[in-house]
Order: structure tokens, then C-alpha cells, then sequence
């Protein structure tokens, strides 16, 4: 009973935390962070700065941000998609449970916040200028926050609102067009790319006028295209994550969305679509029916294929960058991906 004596004097510092606690509470955070994916955060990060020149010290932060970020949003979208592979992995939650990767994943974003605190003295413009440069609105308050706590502000909101709109889509079974499509994708994934470069762009020593956000947006929708197109027609892709799992998820993923559209009389990709398939055996007829019927998969390459050549060409205009034009020609998708 002594414990409860003078309690007021016991609580009126923050408790304790072990790095014991700190190394349990975030167990499923590393579990994720220890199987490693193409590391594209850190290939951007390198590749922008041979344009900016960020200090190294505010590059590893950068780096630590935007990683813990997209780890964290990996762990919370596996459990929204009741997905089971990762990485070829079991995915965190069916490991540790749905409460406790919930909680790391929200733990994370919540670190990764505290760093944009130490990062916020490399910036080299106001939040005045900073607002108006990448998003033309007035800050809520222009003496609250700093220029790298208000693009984090900006785009943490950005990438939940794409996410959101993808579950509305997906629990109602609601197939977008495919110009909705595309702008969920610039809030959802362009956004976790957006917030990079933004970072990187406010502690910029070199070019600091230019504005890289055109790029990095279509950078973006080019990658989740791309990534749809191999979650159904790649066979490597299926060994990490299984079998065209978009199907599974119920999701409306641009070549599913095009195929939809293409024969709105034929409702045999909604009506799989809604009974969230899990064997091979339902979902092979329906990429078949993408392949051959609706040549979705043909479609969606020609997509890719203008989309590439607008980044390249912006990559050129903005001087030529050797180390983007590796990450794009890592990212180009021909027919051989195509599903024999």
C-alpha cells in the first residue's frame, strides 16, 4: 500500500519507459521492418537530392520519417485488406493480433511526428511560403506550426482521404471511373511520395525554386498502376503476396475498374468482387475474362506506357537525373509481365 502514498508528487513527471517496453509495443513494427522491400523511398530520397543537396543529417531524417511512415501504413492497409502475405511473409497482425499492430502502426505515425520536430530547424522557408507553394490554402494557424509539420499535416490527410475513398468504393461495392480513380491514387499514393520530396524541398541548399511536385505526383499514379497490373499478371508478384489478392481484397484496382467499365451488361467481376474469393480455381477465369475479353491488361500497359514517357520527359526538362531514370526503368512494365 506504501505505493499510494504521496501520490501527487509520484505523477508529476512522466513515467518510466523501458526500452523494453519501447522493443515490445513495437514488435510488429519490426517484424514488418525486418523483411525489407525495394527500399524506393530511400532510391527517390537519393535521387531527388542530386538535384537539392540536403544535408546528410536532415537526408537520415527524412529517411527515418518517411520509411516509418510507409511501414506503418503497409501494416494498418494489410488489416483494412485482410491480407495474409507480405513480402512473401505472413503479414504483422495474423502474428501479433489486429489490437496490438493497430497500435504500433498508430505509435508509429506518432514517432515519425516527433522527428518532423527535429527536422523543422533545416527548414529554409516560412509556413507562409511553404503553404502557398504546395497547396494554395492559408495555414490554420501561421504561428502554430512549422513548414515540415504542416506538409506532414498536409499529406498524412491527403493519404488517409485516398485510402478512405478506396474502402467507401470497395464496401459498397461502387466502381469508380477511371478519372476518380486516378485522383484517389494522388491522395493515396503520390501522397507518401509527396511528402518526401516536400521534406527534401524544404531543406534544399541547391535549386530551391524548382517545384518537383508534378513529377512526384505522376511518379506515383505510375507506380500503382503499375502495381495493379502485377498483382494480377505477374507470377513473381503472386509468390509475395498471392494470387491476383485485388480480387480477394474486393478491390477496384485500375485494370479490375477498366474491365468493369468495359461491358457494364456483364456483372461477372463485381458479383467475384463481392464474394471476396480466396482459391485460384474462382479467380483465374475472372484475369482470364481481363486478359482476352477485355484486354484490360493491354489497356492498362498503354496507360503505362504514356505515363512513363511523360516522366521521362519531365525528368529531362528538369536537367536529366541518372539515378531516376534507374528507379523508371526499374518500374518499366512490357507484355512479357502478362500471364502466359
Amino acid at each position: 500500500m506504501s505505493f499510494y502514498d504521496d501520490m501527487l508528487s509520484k505523477f508529476s513527471t512522466p513515467a518510466p519507459w523501458s526500452a523494453v517496453n519501447e522493443s515490445t509495443v513495437l514488435e510488429p513494427f519490426s517484424y514488418l521492418t525486418s523483411n525489407p522491400g525495394k527500399n524506393i523511398l530511400d532510391r527517390l530520397i537519393g535521387a531527388f537530392n542530386a538535384w537539392m543537396d540536403v544535408p546528410a543529417d536532415a537526408c537520415a531524417t527524412i529517411s527515418k520519417i518517411v520509411n516509418m511512415l510507409h511501414s506503418a501504413n503497409l501494416m494498418i492497409d494489410d488489416i483494412e485488406d485482410s491480407s495474409h502475405l507480405r513480402r512473401g511473409k505472413p503479414v504483422a497482425h495474423t502474428v501479433f493480433g489486429i489490437p496490438k499492430t493497430l497500435n504500433a502502426a498508430n505509435y508509429a505515425y506518432f514517432l515519425a511526428q516527433q522527428e518532423i520536430f527535429s527536422l523543422s530547424q533545416n527548414s529554409r522557408l516560412s509556413d507562409e511560403q511553404m503553404i502557398a507553394m504546395f497547396t494554395g490554402k492559408t495555414p490554420i494557424s501561421n504561428n502554430s506550426r512549422s513548414p515540415t509539420e504542416s506538409i506532414f499535416a498536409e499529406e498524412m490527410i491527403s493519404m488517409h482521404r485516398g485510402q478512405g475513398l478506396e474502402l467507401v468504393w470497395r464496401e459498397s461495392l461502387q466502381c469508380p471511373t477511371e478519372e476518380e480513380y486516378i485522383h484517389m491514387v494522388n491522395g493515396k499514393t503520390s501522397g507518401g511520395l509527396r511528402i518526401t520530396i516536400k521534406l527534401l524541398m524544404a531543406c534544399a541548399t541547391r535549386n530551391v525554386d524548382v517545384d518537383y511536385i508534378p513529377l512526384v505526383n505522376l511518379i506515383g499514379i505510375l507506380y500503382q498502376i503499375r502495381d495493379d497490373l502485377l498483382n494480377l499478371a505477374s507470377p513473381a508478384y503472386s509468390a509475395g503476396k498471392g494470387f491476383a489478392e485485388d480480387l480477394t481484397e474486393g478491390k477496384f484496382s485500375f485494370p479490375i475498374a477498366h474491365g468493369i467499365r468495359a461491358n457494364l451488361a456483364d456483372t461477372r467481376i463485381l458479383e467475384l468482387l463481392e464474394q471476396r474469393p480466396t482459391t485460384d480455381e474462382l479467380k483465374a477465369p475472372v484475369v482470364d475474362y481481363l486478359k482476352t475479353e477485355t484486354r484490360s491488361f493491354e489497356y492498362t500497359l498503354g496507360v503505362l506506357d504514356k505515363m512513363e514517357s511523360q516522366v521521362r520527359a519531365e525528368v529531362a526538362r528538369l536537367g536529366g537525373n541518372e539515378g531516376l531514370e534507374r528507379i523508371i526503368d526499374a518500374l518499366h512494365v512490357d507484355g512479357a509481365t502478362s500471364r502466359k
